[in-house]
């Protein structure tokens, strides 16, 4: 069912990758004539706007009582891209650390998996307070990064361990549902670090190419 919480949640997903696509073409403003802050200025527009969309969808599902199963999976899918347009923007363009945005994606696809053995289980799913911590930190700290303010690398770092800090505690809520989804957790598990390994000899690759680039054109 297609209700105004709902809406509001497929907005937030058309959104992302708009801004994502703003992030990573500054140009489009340099090449008018305008200073490249007005690049900034506009992406951080973009995630204050879906952000908060995903204050008042959750809010309106409540007091209307137009809580749906649609929405139950609209409104993480619509958190999860729009977060993650906007580290995997920032990291593209230099401004976010990859190793941050690695460890907050794999957060985030592994509490789903783990989210989807407790459901399988007939497990209750929901947010913790530590979990909306997080998704407040890293909120704070993509606005910092969007528009270059002073301690936003330190805020990436602390939303990195509150992120890292929640999903342990999701772990640990779920220990029973894990046991009982071995096979789907050692599938998921296995994959999170075959990907990290992946990660791990990309980024060795893009560093050595980078560094014999610096050492032929000093020659």
């Amino acid at each position: 069912m297609l209700n105004l919480p709902n809406a509001l949640a497929s907005l937030r997903i058309l959104i992302a990758p708009f801004m994502f696509w703003i992030i990573l073409n500054p140009q489009i403003f340099t090449d008018n004539g305008f200073h490249i802050s007005w690049n900034y200025y506009f992406a951080s527009l973009l995630f204050v706007l879906a952000s908060a969309t995903d204050f008042f969808d959750g809010y309106i599902a409540r007091q209307w009582n137009q809580m749906t199963m649609l929405g139950a999976i609209l409104d993480p899918l619509a958190d999860k891209m729009l977060t993650i347009a906007a580290f995997l923007g920032l990291m593209m363009i230099g401004e976010a650390s990859a190793w941050a945005v690695y460890i907050i994606v794999v957060r985030e696809l592994f509490i789903t998996g783990l989210r989807t053995v407790a459901v399988s289980e007939g497990l209750a799913v929901s947010a913790s307070w530590a979990g909306k911590v997080k998704t407040v930190a890293q909120m704070i700290a993509i606005g910092f990064l969007l528009m270059h303010w002073p301690l936003a690398t330190e805020l990436l770092w602390f939303a990195v361990f509150l992120t890292v800090y929640s999903g342990l505690e999701y772990l640990w809520g779920f220990k029973k549902s894990l046991f009982k989804g071995w096979k789907i957790m050692g599938i998921v598990v296995s994959l999170l670090v075959l990907s990290a390994l992946i990660f791990f000899s990309r980024t060795r690759s893009l560093h050595s190419r980078a560094s014999y680039g610096c050492i032929y054109r000093s020659l």
